[in-house]
Formats: structure tokens, C-alpha cells, sequence
């Protein structure tokens, strides 16, 4: 029963982290389109802040939807291995992002599709800071359930004296 509880918690740790990191990944692509029109936070208009908390949880649903495949095999080989620094997950990201934009360019579906080199950038940073963004929130505590069934992932230090 232990075991049971210990992985329906960490895979709901999973999911709350996955929730993050499209948040997050998100809002850093309406930062950078609003930065593109020209827009400053001092010269935001109140009713483009207001689209924000519209449009950020919006988009979210389109960046959990499309990266959902890489990102869960990532998030598997993260857990299997205990990977827990930031590193690992702001690269994975953005080779979740490469890997939604290779899907993308292969099928030929020329809504998603982003063709210019500033647009190509501005997903693969938003894999990288919803990668960050998932350590903080999952990510740090990567084979915690390992640990919580074997016992340790460190093998026993047979050189220490008693």
C-alpha cells in the first residue's frame, strides 16, 4: 500500500510540474511576442496586461498539448535516472521544443509551423525556460520514489570504518 501512495503522489508531483512548465513556457512566448510589436512594460496598455491572464493559460493548453509525447519521455528518463539539476532539464526542454518543431516541419502543417529563424528561437527558449520551470517544481525531487522503495540510489560506501 506504501508503494501505491508513494507513486500516485509523485506522479501527481509530475503533473503539477508539467502544469508549470506550460505555464511558463507560455508566458515567456507572449513576453517575447509582445516584445516583438514593440511593446515595453511602460507603455503596456492596461487592456494588454489584462489579455495576459487570458491568452498565458490559453496557449499553456497548446504547449502542454503539442510537447506532451517528448516531454513524457523525458520526464520518464529523468525519473528512472534521478536527474536533478537544472541543466539537464533547461537542454531537455529545448530538445522537447526541437523535437515538436522537426514534428511539425515533417508533417507540413503550415499553421504551427514556424519558419523564420527569430520564431524558431523564441520556441526552443520557451522549451528551455519551461524545462527550468519544471525542475522547480518536479524536477529537483527526480527518483525520490526510487529511493522511497529501494532503500537508497547511492551504492554502500564499503570503505568506512565502523
Amino acid at each position: 500500500m506504501g508503494r501505491l501512495v508513494t507513486y500516485i503522489v509523485r506522479l501527481a508531483v509530475i503533473l503539477f510540474g508539467y502544469a508549470v512548465a506550460s505555464l511558463a513556457a507560455s508566458a515567456f512566448l507572449n513576453v517575447l511576442f509582445l516584445a516583438s510589436l514593440g511593446y515595453t512594460p511602460e507603455q503596456a496598455h492596461p487592456a494588454a496586461t489584462a489579455s495576459l491572464y487570458f491568452s498565458i493559460p490559453f496557449v499553456a493548453l497548446f504547449v502542454a498539448y503539442f510537447a506532451f509525447m517528448p516531454a513524457a519521455v523525458v520526464v520518464l528518463v529523468a525519473e528512472i535516472l534521478g536527474r536533478r539539476d537544472w541543466l539537464f532539464y533547461a537542454l531537455a526542454g529545448a530538445v522537447v521544443a526541437a523535437v515538436f518543431l522537426g514534428i511539425v516541419d515533417h508533417i507540413g502543417d503550415t499553421t504551427f509551423a514556424a519558419t523564420g529563424t527569430s520564431a524558431i528561437m523564441a520556441v526552443i527558449g520557451s522549451g528551455m525556460v519551461g524545462g527550468i520551470f519544471y525542475w522547480l517544481a518536479a524536477g529537483r525531487w527526480a527518483g525520490n520514489w526510487w529511493q522511497a522503495v529501494t532503500g537508497s540510489f547511492q551504492a554502500p560506501d564499503l570503505d568506512r570504518r565502523p
